[in-house]
């Protein structure tokens, strides 16, 4: 397809951007975004088509569009002591991320050689399955093994009483259950770098997306073996990996891994209110590895006394070098918590 002109390049990458909210009616959200008429926004759906980068179907009245993908493949590797994360990003992966920009490429190669070795030293599995697919707008790739599950295993080295609380740990970030081989930092930055990013284990969900305000957590329908890592990232994407790190360090001269955001409401484990001590105290742990703890309140509509008694009072005055900060409280937690702090 021959460049369009610059007018006619912005309206087909509108199209190509906004076509997966508007399958059925990009035509007209194009029209009233540029003023310009159907049958104009036609010919550029047309010049898309016929370039590969959308799919057309239906009847012309009731035609929808759909974003192509352009690059699509599947392989398993098996995870054994000759298996290395960064063969396997050369093999298997970088090859089809050649021609996007050289931030995006960084992150993909962090983020998939972290989850890659993740599974050689950590899920006790056989293989680990690669899927990757392209269209114009983003890039997806999953990243699953056959081993113990994550879950599982974060629930078995901190001696959880439930899978879920492995969730929240993992919020936290610096989470390993092998110190001497891991700084835990992989998954949390991971789960920063891309538009979203996805851990499936043994029935449960686990979720962080760019923009919202919390990680949240499902019970999934799978319960199948092992873990599956999903990540998506825009190819135009302006994020670079020291945008992230540097949003996590203490100060523009510190660049360790100071600073967390911890979803409060990852502690709540079905539909209990947070309202007990070992709550806090499953909250609280590994604090002390930070010098800041940002506490996301996001839907959480109230917490008991005792509960924040010991994280705003107890914890605070043992470890008065952590700096506690309150994000999205309601009104009531809000209260709660300074009754907490007067003591």
């Amino acid at each position: 397809m021959t460049k369009p002109h610059p007018r006619a390049e912005a309206i087909r990458d509108f199209i190509v951007k906004h076509v997966q909210r508007y399958p059925g009616s990009v035509a007209k959200a194009t029209a009233d975004a540029f003023g310009i008429t159907r049958q104009a926004v036609n010919r550029h759906l047309s010049a898309l088509v016929e370039a590969g980068l959308l799919t057309a179907s239906g009847t012309t009245k009731g035609r929808r569009y759909a974003l192509a993908v352009l690059n699509e493949h599947q392989v398993a590797v098996p995870l054994d002591r000759q298996t290395s994360e960064d063969i396997v990003w050369r093999q298997h992966i970088a090859p089809s991320l050649a021609a996007v920009p050289r931030n995006i490429r960084d992150i993909w190669h962090y983020g998939c050689t972290e989850m890659i070795n993740n599974a050689i030293d950590h899920s006790d599995g056989t293989t680990v399955v690669l899927r990757m697919r392209q269209t114009a707008v983003d890039t997806e790739i999953m990243i699953a093994d056959d081993g113990i599950g994550i879950f599982r295993k974060i629930q078995r080295g901190l001696r959880l009483e439930d899978p879920r609380e492995g969730i929240l740990e993992l919020a936290k970030g610096k989470l390993t259950t092998d110190p001497s081989k891991h700084t835990g930092e992989g998954i949390f930055f991971s789960s920063r770098m891309f538009d979203e990013f996805t851990i499936v284990s043994a029935g449960l969900f686990f979720s962080h997306t760019s923009g919202a305000p919390e990680d949240w957590l499902l019970e999934a329908s799978a319960k199948g073996p092992g873990t599956a890592v999903y990540m998506r990232l825009a190819n135009d994407s302006h994020r670079t990996m020291s945008s992230v790190f540097d949003a996590f360090a203490s100060s523009d001269d510190d660049f360790a891994f100071r600073s967390t955001i911890v979803p409060v409401r990852l502690a709540q484990l079905g539909e209990d209110n947070l309202v007990s001590r070992s709550q806090a105290r499953r909250l609280v742990a590994r604090f002390d590895q930070f010098s800041r703890v940002v506490l996301d309140f996001t839907g959480v509509q109230l917490i008991g006394q005792a509960f924040a008694d010991e994280v705003f009072r107890v914890f605070a005055r043992h470890h008065p070098q952590v700096e506690l900060t309150i994000s999205n409280a309601n009104a009531e937690v809000s209260k709660t918590i300074r009754r907490a702090r007067a003591g």
